[in-house]
């Protein structure tokens, strides 16, 4: 399952940089499956839109950080747990019971976002 964070959040940041998707964003910003990965062309959403990977998207939040369930592994084939939890000094960095993916989905995400 996706991360996402909760409203406990106290917008520190410490999460953004930590996430080898580039898949948090700070809230009020647009975002693109592009940022920090190797997609080209068209990328199918979990909603079932297909958009260009350019294509600017509207925030999750427009009040705390958000996490783009599109753009998140888990950090899996990254790293042992994800990184935005480990940081977080508030713990609101916590699985999305909405967004369920297995292990092996979530590698053949990270393997689809950068290209391997």
């Amino acid at each position: 399952m996706a991360i996402i964070i909760t409203d406990e959040c106290i917008n520190c940041g410490a999460c953004e940089p930590e996430c080898p998707n580039n898949a948090i964003y700070e809230g009020g910003m647009e975002w693109t499956m592009a940022e920090g990965n190797a997609i080209k062309g068209t990328y199918t959403l979990m909603d079932g839109r297909t958009v260009d990977v350019n294509e600017k998207q509207a925030p999750i939040s427009d009040e705390i950080y958000f996490i783009v369930p599109d753009k998140c592994t888990e950090c899996v084939g990254f790293h042992e747990e994800p990184q935005c939890a480990a940081v977080c000094p508030v713990d609101c960095c916590v699985p999305d019971p909405d967004v369920v993916e297995s292990e092996e989905e979530l590698l053949a995400k990270k393997a689809k976002l950068h290209n391997e």
